[in-house]
């Protein structure tokens, strides 16, 4: 366990190390300048606020996001996983949104909805959504025919059906959905915000890159990396081997 646990701490400081060299080569700091510079405009940001205020913004829309695509893609998938001509049907349309550029559908919520939050988190959703939709369909067309019969035979309602029969074999596929959801989303936002929002680490970003301060842009970039980190490390993670022990065992 304690390898185990050594081995991304390692990873991370092995990818300090190479920046620090990269940020030597260079020898500009306008261009790549070295982590300990960056912790000085950290601190000021942390203790004026604005660095808690606007990853408390992009956390929330984050969070929105995730919630509906992750919802609407769970259903959208069951169905088309259970049901052959439903997923005839609907499987075009899935591929023509997987291909969708994400810029594209970012332009056409602001364009048909308005520079708002509805825009903002609709067009996240819509980006996600057909990703959570092909994994968990590939989980429902895995499901058990055996239980599936059992199930028949004990005449289970279909509310107990779903919670104990379906939902813990689709468990793996919703864990590896929510985790490359979570990657993704949080990467669509910082494009959302960088657009056509006024706040967040997006928003931020757009700021010091039209200022050409690659510094702040750092700050700002990296302390939204270090919150999805913790996030996977400490979530995601310990979630999805738990809902793979059946597997394994």
């Amino acid at each position: 366990m304690i390898e185990k646990g050594l081995v991304p701490a390692l990873s991370l400081i092995g990818l300090l190390l190479l920046w620090v060299v990269a940020a030597a080569l260079t020898a500009d700091a306008t261009i790549l300048p070295t982590p300990w510079s960056l912790v000085g405009p950290f601190l000021r940001e942390l203790q004026s606020g604005e660095l808690l205020f606007h990853l408390g913004h992009t956390l929330l829309r984050v969070i929105w996001a995730f919630v509906l695509a992750m919802t609407v893609g769970m259903a959208l998938g069951l169905v088309m996983g259970r049901f052959p001509k439903v997923d005839r049907w609907l499987d075009p349309w899935l591929v023509v949104f997987l291909n969708l550029p994400a810029l594209v559908l970012i332009v056409l919520c602001y364009l048909w909805i308005g520079l708002n939050e509805t825009a903002a988190i609709v067009a996240v959703t819509l980006n996600k959504v057909p990703n959570v939709t092909t994994m968990i369909r590939e989980g429902a067309r895995s499901f058990s025919p055996d239980l599936d019969a059992m199930a028949t035979v004990y005449r289970m309602p279909p509310v107990t059906r779903l919670r104990h029969v379906l939902l813990p074999q689709l468990a793996p596929f919703v864990a590896a959905a929510a985790r490359s959801g979570v990657a993704v989303i949080w990467k669509i936002v910082l494009v959302v915000e960088f657009l056509g929002r006024s706040s967040g680490i997006g928003f931020k970003i757009h700021l010091y890159f039209q200022l050409f301060d690659v510094r702040m842009v750092l700050v700002y970039a990296l302390s939204f990396i270090i919150v999805m980190l913790v996030v996977e490390w400490s979530v995601l993670q310990p979630w999805e081997r738990r809902v793979r022990r059946w597997r394994i065992a």
